[in-house]
């Protein structure tokens, strides 16, 4: 293991934030339709049902449901069943909470109180669960927003029934891709391994692109490990991403156009591509099943670390609305969700997702100004009109948040005319400044709670690293390690390394924290790679070996 004590290279003060950075457009996701069109035949039945039968007040719990469909798109479909359900028991959990709390109290202050409590748990159980986007923010926005709906106890049943069965319709729709393209999401993760592993091994030199590829890897057979049983597409699919890991350990040698043509050859629903030249050095790189096992921790010890994310979020949520119901909002939880949306990794993300919520906030206002006319003309108009909202958001978010964002709020103000028109112009100056007063105190609340052991993880995963390098190297010293002993070693210190990248970027965000020891991180990377790449020509050499014997 390396013990370097080199001067950290970023001393321990406040780092700049950016501005234009953050506003930046990126191009569209690969999948960007997926979402887009699942949240639409998710709301739509449920929407225009209530519609017919003049019930559209009730549409906030089908809602509750309905939006579940955004979850788990990159996730295999065995994978994804079970995430989907999830869900929809935690977003049908949180409804339920908040319903049942609006029942029994109408004090405001006890309403953003526990609307900021269920915020933060929301964040960490997201966070702890690799759930992935939408994340905590859409089942914060159902709950905090149902705490200040009217609400009697003997209702809340049945309201909660609707959320339930447009959350059971979600999860099918959320399935229904399987029945045409059963192995598309592990199809697309090799596809991005393999990706990846081209535009590294034409940069062999840059680390950055290294280690992307190192992580698009590792997502890779994180993928294809959560499809359940082995079967002959996914064995397929193994033995291309061995082709890049191959790509990594041998990068001169490497043609990273034959790469990209295999990913292209993955996008569409064609059979596999069949690689040639590995021979029997794919069997013992894939190694056996007990080898890729690997587990994730238990959920209270991922919990841990997620402290400091779980304080800055109640803290800020609730003074968000404290501070909205001070100015005499009567919609505080637009505040509240608003903080609530802030808060990422660290700081420095935290801080630009202000400026994208803010940003995005302003210009869907001015959107909402637009549109209110034509939602106004009718019933029907305002269903259809959030639909078209609904598909804007999932298809524009991936390009950057704020761009989303343009189409979420005018889509949030016209959910508020569901059970009965509003004012324009008050609905416009409340979601104003409810944005303004959440993003202003939200930051400052990522300010002020520290995340004082961003340090101390950045430690933790340099010394897990290190002993998984260690373990490798000790294999490598032996003549014939057992059967699947290398591969597993291999494969724990890819995660180690993947990890060590991932706490290394999320404690360099941080505003105000201790110097970090950069140079050792990058050397003790650059040891791991080294040490993974040696793996794999050890693994191909001993099968060129037996084929001879």
């Amino acid at each position: 293991m390396v013990m370097s004590s080199a001067t950290p290279s970023v001393p321990p003060c406040a780092r700049r934030l950016p501005l234009a950075a953050a506003l930046r457009l990126g191009g569209p996701s690969d999948i960007w339709f997926k979402p887009a069109l699942s949240v639409v035949a998710a709301v739509a039945p449920p929407n225009l049902t209530l519609l017919a039968l003049g019930r559209l007040d009730l549409a906030m719990y089908t809602m509750a449901g309905s939006l579940c469909a955004l979850y788990a798109h990159n996730r295999p479909y065995v994978a994804r069943a079970r995430a989907l359900a999830w869900v929809v028991a935690g977003m049908i959990g949180g409804l339920g909470v908040a319903l049942v709390t609006a029942s029994l109290t109408t004090n405001a202050v006890a309403l953003v109180t526990v609307g900021a409590l269920l915020a933060a748990a929301q964040k960490i159980l997201c966070d702890a669960t690799r759930i992935g986007p939408p994340g905590h923010v859409v089942l914060a926005f159902i709950s905090s927003a149902s705490l200040f709906v009217p609400q009697d106890l003997g209702q809340v049943p049945g309201h909660l029934a609707l959320g339930a069965a447009a959350g059971v319709w979600a999860w099918i729709v959320g399935m229904a891709p399987a029945l045409v393209r059963p192995h598309g999401p592990e199809r697309r993760a090799t596809a991005h391994a393999l990706n990846a592993a081209a535009v590294s091994a034409g940069a062999p030199d840059d680390a950055r692109a290294r280690a992307a590829a190192t992580a698009a890897v590792h997502g890779a057979w994180q993928s294809l490990l959560s499809t359940g049983n082995c079967s002959e597409p996914r064995r397929a699919l193994e033995r291309l991403v061995v082709r890049a890991e191959v790509a990594l350990a041998a990068p001169v040698g490497t043609d990273p156009e034959r790469l990209r043509g295999w990913a292209r050859e993955l996008s569409g629903t064609g059979p596999v591509p069949r690689p040639d030249g590995l021979g029997d050095a794919a069997d013992e790189l894939l190694g056996v099943e007990a080898a890729l096992a690997f587990g994730e921790p238990p959920l209270l010890t991922r919990l841990g670390p997620l402290a400091p994310v779980a304080l800055r979020t109640a803290l800020g949520c609730a003074l968000a609305g404290y501070v909205s119901l001070a100015f005499g909002v009567g919609r505080p939880y637009w505040a509240l969700v608003t903080a609530a949306s802030l808060y990422q990794a660290n700081v420095t993300l935290t801080w630009s997702r202000g400026v994208q919520r803010v940003t995005g906030n302003l210009l869907g206002v001015a959107a909402f100004a637009v549109l209110v006319p034509l939602a106004h003309t009718g019933q029907a108009a305002l269903v259809l009109c959030c639909l078209a909202l609904n598909f804007g958001a999932e298809a524009l978010i991936g390009r950057n948040y704020w761009l989303g964002s343009v189409c979420v709020t005018p889509m949030a103000l016209l959910i508020t005319e569901f059970a009965h028109a509003q004012r324009p112009g008050e609905l416009m100056t409340d979601r104003v400044l409810d944005t303004l007063v959440g993003a202003l105190v939200g930051f400052l609340a990522a300010v002020v709670v520290t995340d004082r052991w961003a340090g101390d993880r950045v430690e933790a995963a340099l010394t897990a690293v290190g002993r998984a390098r260690e373990h490798a190297a000790g294999l490598l010293a032996e003549e014939r390690p057992e059967p699947g002993a290398l591969e597993s070693a291999r494969r724990g210190l890819s995660a180690a390394v993947v990890h060590l990248r991932s706490v290394a970027d999320a404690a360099a965000g941080e505003w105000w924290r201790r110097a970090l020891p950069e140079e050792r991180v990058m050397r003790v990377e650059q040891a791991g790679h080294r040490t993974l790449a040696a793996t794999v020509r050890r693994q191909g050499l001993h099968c060129r070996e037996d084929a001879r014997a």
